[in-house]
């Protein structure tokens, strides 16, 4: 029996199937990375808007034709989408055998040992308390240099626009010494980036310990040898504190990126999203970060479209990223969630306008990613080098401390000569364009 999975949406949802694929390993079952060839398939889903859940489905029917076209005897459905919508699911979809709920994906290899004794199993309880994440084995799915390394779970901000905290609960740190021992674990492997995340990393250990931890895990973090970079994603802005700024100025490990989703700029709209700050304060952090740190990069996500946003609301926005020039910022169309305070307001954009503020909002942002990039022309980086490119085996692919993996562009690097992936070279950009750049090493 050989068993393959195929993993759907956000990093954090990576860990967790990571962490099912070391239990696997770890019941000497083996691993497949081709679904044909599988005899049971794991999917992973997503199930944050309407596209990841479109996404989602989709998968899950196209493994399901293995059950006809390959070696497909079991499929198992985990992660979000299963979580939110199981007793659906189950009831509609026969070719699933099992769906593991987001609480108790650890119990996979009880599940898989149920559905193969013949059970159809719909499991959203956590009933096996003897494993859990912290004795839980886990296999990286990540290039050997980097891994993602996650430090709470569920989230208590309660956006109206948001589903999260319904799907994945309240928001709970992991132990500090927890999430230092298998750091300690990831840089002894060979890991040389580690990227932390979590719904609000910001918040980190204020319901353990009373406090936000997130400085001093930077502080340990930055002090394990080997490790090269420490990147930290989703930060919120309301705990995004002092102290916070001066451990990302002042740790030379830390990354100086900061992934900030700020998603309005009306104060009018950021009240009726629930979020927690003004577009005055959200402007001081902004301001605080780049005076302490120049060389920083900030990357944001914005939603057009979201109930009552009148154009007023969206010039608004507009002047504030001409204003603000983020180096990368993401642009989603408001996605209209059942079970959310949004989802269930009147006001709600026809798709057309969302469309258009859409295509409005990207091209701005692209005008200013290329003029950003275009001034990094002549300035050297360290890169780590990801790949190649398939027609030319001198140009390497490859990412500095300004690029987060899979979310924002890459450098091409000319000359590359002999190096190998995972290797940290120098370059100097050569040309800006507006989601890549253009180098050559240097010595």
């Amino acid at each position: 029996m050989k068993i393959g999975m195929v993993s759907l949406g956000c990093p954090k949802n990576l860990v967790d199937s990571e962490v099912m694929l070391g239990i696997i390993r770890e019941k000497e079952l083996e691993i497949t990375n081709n679904p044909a060839e599988a005899g049971l398939i794991i999917v992973n889903t997503c199930g944050f808007i309407e596209s990841a859940k479109e996404e989602s489905i989709n998968t899950i029917l196209q493994m399901a034709e293995y059950k006809q076209t390959g070696a497909c005897q079991y499929l198992i459905v985990t992660g979000c989408l299963g979580q939110r919508y199981a007793q659906e699911l189950f009831a509609e979809m026969p070719e699933v055998d099992a769906i593991v709920g987001t609480d108790c994906f650890t119990d996979i290899g009880h599940v898989i040992d149920q559905v193969m004794a013949g059970e159809r199993v719909l499991h959203l309880e956590k009933q096996h308390l003897e494993q859990n994440l912290a004795n839980s084995p886990r296999m990286l799915t990540t290039p050997g240099y980097m891994a993602y390394l996650k430090i709470a779970e569920g989230c208590d901000n309660c956006c109206s626009y948001c589903a999260i905290p319904k799907i994945r609960g309240p928001y709970v740190s992991r132990p500090y010494d927890e999430v230092m021992a298998e750091a300690r674990s990831l840089a002894a492997s060979g890991i040389k980036e580690i990227i932390v995340v979590a719904q609000d990393t910001t918040l980190y250990g204020q319901d353990l310990y009373g406090k936000l931890m997130l400085p001093r895990l930077l502080r340990d973090l930055n002090a394990l040898e080997g490790i090269k970079w420490i990147r930290v994603m989703y930060c919120y802005p309301n705990n995004f504190t002092d102290e916070l700024i001066e451990a990302f100025a002042t740790l030379d490990k830390v990354c100086k990126y900061v992934d900030i989703p700020l998603q309005h700029a009306s104060d009018r709209l950021l009240w009726s999203m629930n979020r927690f700050d003004t577009k005055e304060q959200v402007t001081t952090l902004l301001h605080k970060l780049r005076a302490r740190m120049p060389e920083i990069v900030i990357r944001t996500t914005f939603i057009v479209g979201f109930p009552g946003e009148t154009e007023e609301d969206f010039a608004i926005l507009k002047s504030f990223v001409e204003t603000e020039r983020f180096e990368n910022a993401g642009v989603f169309q408001y996605s209209q969630e059942e079970g959310t305070v949004a989802g269930a307001m009147e006001n709600q954009i026809d798709p057309e306008t969302k469309e258009n503020r859409y295509h409005e909002m990207m091209a701005l942002q692209a005008e200013i990613s290329e003029e950003l990039h275009q001034e990094m022309e002549e300035k050297v980086l360290e890169v780590v080098v990801e790949g190649f490119d398939s027609e030319n085996s001198e140009l390497a692919v490859a990412r500095s401390y300004r690029e987060a993996p899979d979310i924002d562009g890459s450098i091409f690097v000319e000359n590359a000569g002999d190096v190998q992936i995972g290797d940290f070279i120098k370059v100097q950009v050569l040309q800006g364009f507006t989601y890549e750049m253009v180098a050559e090493r240097v010595d």
